[in-house]
């Protein structure tokens, strides 16, 4: 049996990831923790979140979950959603703050002239569909183009195009999923987003990168 800890530091969709994972997991123990040392025992770390990028950053330093994080992302199969992704890059538009930079790259925001001048709203809310940049465990049985749900504002843009894991369209292309080595991140909420999600979080608890 192994454990993954799902990281609270009181910014994420903590049940509803947690309850999907539970449902994947086969038997394996999934620990909703805010304790530094949960996470870095775990054997597989998910850090979800949303919301604002300044209140995440200041919730991961004020809980003590910074260098756990960061330690996780560097040593074991680590999953990032939505904030979770977003906190990987360097820096982010959002309160003009940095992020962990275990990634290289910006967080942006949605451009209002190829969004609302196309009609489009943000933040971006709904099925989209993601198209898969290369083949990856994760995405094992998902089909390409396959519709997962976003809910957000800004958008990864990764410095090395070769950390790009996935892309979806919203008035521009952007960067919907990336990879690296034990690191896999998205923007969209894979428990949100039925059979699909269901089988991504079924391929992290298997993947042994």
């Amino acid at each position: 049996m192994s454990v993954v800890a799902v990281v609270d530091y009181g910014m994420g969709n903590l049940r509803s990831v947690s309850k999907a994972i539970e449902h994947v997991a086969l038997g394996d123990r999934v620990v909703v923790t805010s304790d530094p040392a949960e996470v870095a025992s775990a054997d597989r770390v998910v850090v979800p979140g949303q919301g604002a990028m300044p209140d995440c950053m200041a919730q991961l330093a004020a809980c003590g979950l910074r260098q756990a994080v960061v330690d996780a992302a560097a040593a074991k199969p680590f999953l990032g959603i939505c904030i979770g992704l977003q906190m990987l890059f360097e820096h982010s538009e959002e309160g003009d703050i940095a992020g962990l930079g275990i990634l290289p790259g910006q967080v942006r925001r949605f451009p209002a002239a190829e969004t609302v001048a196309k009609g489009l709203k943000v933040p971006h809310m709904g099925w989209n569909e993601v198209a898969q940049a290369e083949s990856h465990p994760l995405w094992q049985g998902i089909p390409d183009g396959a519709r997962f749900y976003f809910v957000h504002s800004y958008y990864v843009e990764p410095a090395e195009p070769s950390i790009i894991a996935g892309s979806t369209i919203y008035g521009i292309p952007f960067t919907s999923a990336v990879a690296r080595d034990n690191i896999f991140a998205v923007q969209f909420h894979p428990e949100k987003s039925a059979q699909a999600g269901l089988q991504l979080l079924g391929n992290f608890m298997r993947w042994q990168p």
